[in-house]
């Protein structure tokens, strides 16, 4: 079941002019990466317009990154520029070229159109899989990376497409990232508690050990240096029968 983002997801992708890269939003979900077999891979975009792609190698780059990290493969469908500025249609055209383009549900497609002034529209459709990953917070979280791109004037337009979905795929899996380095963290710390008690245990008997024989040894020592006339007839006798006992182990 291919699954339309629609109504108020579709309108947060138009653009604003922020251009502040440092204030991305934080993932609060914790996402799992779709398991390897979710989707026969495809090819990664469609420039309809014949004037967006000059160079492949450098818009894939990202878009396999995006599929690397998440298990989704995105998907860039770029139509003639002035094609619509509708982002209910652009929406509806995906939900229709999803089903021409992708016969698994683990695709995340994206219609974008520039309005050629300096503005843009987009349409989203996702696999019912796809959806596991792409929430409608990590919806929200690309949108937020495709307008900083698209309005960092020092990318080509590969690379507003490439770095939007790179930068995304950081964000919405950085918080099952974090606790993955948490519970490394706990079990190292665990480990180390563990080591160092048993250690100490080891170093407290053999601690106990030492000074029971160090004991023994001046108790042994004291009575060979004791004369014989200062002990009795019967402490006397007792070691006698101490030392025969000792004798025949």
């Amino acid at each position: 079941m291919v699954l339309a983002l629609l109504g108020t997801l579709a309108a947060t992708f138009i653009p604003s002019c922020s251009t502040d890269y440092s204030a991305q939003s934080a993932s609060t979900v914790i996402r799992e990466e779709l398991p390897a077999g979710s989707l026969d891979e495809t090819a990664y975009y469609t420039d309809a317009d014949g004037d967006w792609i000059h160079s492949p190698a450098t818009l894939e780059r990202g878009l396999r990154t995006f599929f690397e990290k998440t298990g989704v493969q995105p998907y860039v469908y770029i139509l003639k520029n002035g094609t619509t500025n509708s982002t209910s249609a652009l929406t509806e055209a995906a939900e229709e070229l999803y089903d021409q383009l992708f016969s698994d549900e683990a695709h995340f497609l994206l219609v974008f159109c520039d309005d050629g002034d300096g503005s843009y529209n987009c349409g989203y459709a996702a696999g019912s899989l796809a959806t596991q990953v792409m929430d409608s917070e990590a919806v929200g979280i690309l949108s937020e990376q495709i307008e900083r791109a698209y309005n960092d004037y020092s990318l080509s337009e590969e690379e507003i497409f490439s770095q939007a979905f790179s930068e995304t795929a950081d964000l919405i899996m950085s918080a099952a990232d974090d606790q993955q380095a948490s519970e490394t963290t706990r079990n190292v710390v665990i480990g180390v508690v563990a080591v160092v008690a048993v250690g100490g245990a080891v170093y407290l008997i053999a601690k106990n050990r030492k000074a029971k024989q160090e004991a023994e040894r001046k108790r042994t020592e004291e009575i060979l240096n004791t004369p014989l006339e200062k002990f009795g007839d019967s402490d006397i006798e007792d070691l006698a029968d101490k030392y025969e006992d000792d004798a025949d182990k």
